[in-house]
């Protein structure tokens, strides 16, 4: 006698039934109309990718996540890891068909080998939204001026958006003789670990990394006491400009963004409760569509965890009317005789 199966759903991945459901397409679209109401357009991209666009993009941490594998032709593809990556490839092959500057929206899941626990999920519905061609920091605030929007239209009350810098990072780095970019980069993805380590254990990863245990501590000092540089300042005053209440963001120099492609202003949003990481996370980087074989461009986004947000919304009851049941009216049958009347009502 053949075993009956055993229905389950893999580790990492979810089901979603009516009462999350809601909640979710309620999000979605008012994420989307904040972003069109800010001229954004739609744009989708393909799940896989070949690998060689994912892999090197990232650093090896994350890179380590990308679920890869050989499709029946042959060629090794990838699940999209995150949809900053696709979309700068679009910006790659269509350039000079994409009239400059191009601000662009994207709601799409994406895949990574995560050990699955409280806010991390295998899948992930992630939305994305970003600025092509412009270098001003003024598109960087704009990005920050649609989290808070969101976030606003979303009726979250409490959040703070963390700003910083990687040029910031970079010069305190060179101030220590710190030179080489991948060093430079291995040392922000150890960072980057700060608040899910210990300072100690960072410093210990640095240490296994050959820095001296004198020029981990002035660094950390040199991080601890920096200040926004220009093009923060200028950040800062636009932000004042689009009206955003100083006690919904800070500079925070400690924040690194541990993916390689990031070259600017950086930004992460938290909220107290409950404690699940960043809710959005983003930042520039200019040097990844010339990465990736096309023409220089700059760029800046962020990536909104819609997930997240699902979660917060339910933990913190913030639409305690919301209900899974859809239905204003009941159309009923009270005798056989009647069944063909219903259901021309129930039209």
């Amino acid at each position: 006698m053949t075993k009956k199966p055993k229905p389950q759903t893999l580790k990492g991945f979810r089901d979603f039934l009516p009462e999350d459901m809601v909640i979710r397409q309620k999000v979605i679209n008012t994420l989307k109309a904040v972003f069109e109401s800010y001229g954004f357009e739609p744009v989708e991209t393909p799940s896989l990718e070949y690998s060689s666009t994912l892999l090197g993009k990232y650093g090896k941490d994350a890179d380590k996540m990308v679920y890869t594998f050989r499709d029946k032709g042959g060629r090794k593809v990838g699940l999209i890891y995150d949809l900053t990556v696709p979309i700068s490839k679009v910006l790659a092959l269509y350039s000079g068909k994409i009239p400059l500057p191009f601000r662009r929206y994207q709601i799409q899941r994406i895949w990574r080998a995560e050990n699955p626990q409280k806010g991390r999920y295998r899948e992930i519905l992630q939305c994305d939204i970003d600025s092509f061609g412009v270098t001003s920091p003024l598109a960087d605030a704009e990005i920050i001026a649609i989290i808070y929007s969101c976030l606003k239209a979303l009726d979250f009350k409490k959040f703070t958006i963390k700003i910083n810098s990687r040029q910031v990072l970079f010069k305190l780095m060179g101030d220590l003789n710190i030179t080489q970019k991948d060093q430079q980069l291995s040392i922000l993805r150890t960072i980057d670990k700060l608040g899910k380590q210990t300072e100690k254990e960072v410093k210990t990863e640095l240490e296994q990394k050959g820095l001296l245990g004198k020029k981990i501590e002035k660094l950390f000092s040199l991080i601890k006491s920096a200040k926004p540089d220009k093009n923060l300042k200028q950040l800062f005053n636009y932000l004042n400009n689009f009206g955003i209440d100083e006690k919904f963001y800070r500079f925070d120099p400690t924040l690194v963004r541990g993916l390689d492609y990031y070259t600017g202003p950086v930004f992460e949003t938290y909220v107290e409760k409950p404690k699940i990481g960043s809710i959005t996370g983003g930042g520039r980087f200019d040097n990844l569509i010339a990465n990736l074989g096309g023409p220089n461009t700059p760029a800046t986004g962020t990536t909104i965890g819609l997930d997240r947000i699902c979660d917060v919304i339910k933990e913190q009851n913030l639409w305690p009317e919301i209900s899974p049941n859809l239905n204003k009216v009941l159309v009923t049958v009270f005798s056989p005789e009647y069944l063909e009347k219903s259901i021309e009502l129930s039209k």
